[in-house]
């Protein structure tokens, strides 16, 4: 009984142990979760306020974003801007070039035209003072219009002479009654066709100076052409007497070269 009695006392000491064991367990144990629950609230709380930062850093990143982009789009409209700009005075330049050289041409054709004109009138002015002048006095005074005149006028007299002959020689007749021999006239029947032939050739005169002129106005210097035919530079031939220019000192020179 006694060692029964020890033994159940024994048991219940370690019962009691154990119980106490158990209860600090469950105590250290509740301890511990709610040392858990505090942590994980704190964890909790932690994770809400980083949560909120996140979303903070979140929104102010998406504010730098958005204000980036905004500058970019500043940046290529003052970009695009300036390549405006920068064409606009390129095509101002261009222009301003275009404009220059068109101006350049047309100062020199300006000043072609005015030379031009200038000219023309130099030209017209000396045909009509003395070109048109020395080219009727150039034909006039052509010697083979000369002759041909002569010839004609020749001819024209003999045709004349040998009609008035016919005529007094008619008038003769009819005052005397009969026929008057006409073979004495000097005329001879071929006075006509002497005339004919005359007036033919008058008709179908050609004179060397037309031709010249004529050949010179095909040309752009037509004016100087006709200066050189119709009025050349004279020459002034000096006499044997006369002494070119210069001369004297040629003389001057044989003065102490003489004899006594």
């Amino acid at each position: 009984m006694y060692v029964a009695r020890a033994k159940i006392t024994d048991l219940e000491a370690q019962n009691a142990t154990l119980t106490k064991k158990v209860e600090d367990f469950e105590a250290d144990k509740e301890r511990f979760e709610a040392e858990l629950k505090a942590q994980a609230a704190s964890k909790d709380k932690d994770l809400h306020a980083k949560d909120v930062e996140i979303s903070k850093l979140k929104r102010r990143l998406q504010e730098q974003t958005n204000r980036s982009e905004s500058l970019e789009i500043d940046l290529e409209v003052e970009r695009v801007k300036v390549a405006t700009t920068e064409e606009a005075k390129q095509r101002a330049v261009e222009a301003r070039d275009i404009s220059t050289s068109a101006l350049y041409v047309a100062q020199n054709n300006y000043s072609e035209a005015q030379g031009i004109v200038d000219t023309l009138v130099f030209e017209a002015e000396w045909m009509r003072g003395r070109g048109v002048v020395q080219m009727a006095n150039s034909i006039l005074n052509a010697s083979e219009l000369d002759a041909d005149v002569a010839a004609l006028i020749d001819a024209s007299r003999a045709v004349g002479h040998c009609g008035g002959y016919l005529k007094c020689a008619q008038h003769v007749e009819e005052a005397f009654g009969q026929e008057f021999d006409v073979s004495h006239c000097s005329v001879t029947d071929q006075a006509d066709v002497a005339l004919v032939r005359a007036e033919g050739v008058y008709d179908h005169l050609s004179l060397p100076v037309m031709d010249l002129v004529a050949e010179a106005l095909k040309h752009d210097d037509w004016c100087q052409r006709l200066k050189t035919i119709l009025d050349p530079p004279r020459t002034v031939e000096l006499s044997d007497e006369e002494e070119p220019a210069g001369g004297d000192g040629d003389d001057d020179g044989d003065d102490g070269d003489g004899y006594e």
